[in-house]
């Protein structure tokens, strides 16, 4: 590894830490030439399916596009970063698990909404209000009582 401060090829690990529920290692390293310290993390490279789209277009599996996916309806939700990493990388291990090379997004995005009932309710609406294009309150109250939540302010 190289130093990020003089380019020193010599580096040394000081401690390695496991990061993001074990899909990473952080390593913390020092520079023999200069002393500077400096911290780095070591992910597994994996090749991920291409995505199918609805219009047959196939494009690369974009894991910032599926940030922000997810991003978006767990605004202002009480969930950490930590636990939207974690949800991304089950998300991507069902992904890996399916064993195809081409996954179509419909496949992706039942993926992503079952991940996200299980991380907050509320998000996972607000997904399925767009992912499943609601038109009207009765398709979100139908997917409330999937979901067994108290509607009208009943207490269950």
């Amino acid at each position: 590894m190289h130093c990020p401060f003089c380019n020193a090829d010599d580096t040394k690990v000081m401690d390695s830490r496991l990061a993001a529920a074990g899909a990473q290692v952080r390593r913390r390293r020092q520079c023999m030439a200069c002393g500077e310290r400096f911290t780095t993390f070591e992910v597994c490279e994996v090749v991920m399916p291409r995505i199918i789209k609805a219009s047959g277009r196939i494009e690369p599996y974009d894991q910032n596009k599926l940030r922000r996916s997810i991003a978006l309806p767990l605004q202002k939700r009480p969930i950490s970063a930590d636990e939207i990493e974690i949800s991304i990388n089950h998300i991507e291990q069902a992904l890996r698990k399916l064993g195809e090379r081409e996954v179509a997004s419909k496949v992706l995005g039942e993926i992503v909404m079952s991940e996200l009932k299980a991380l907050d309710d509320v998000a996972y609406v607000r997904f399925a209000s767009i992912y499943r294009d609601f038109q009207d309150i009765s398709q979100f109250q139908e997917e409330l009582d999937k979901i067994n939540l108290p509607k009208n302010g009943e207490i269950s």
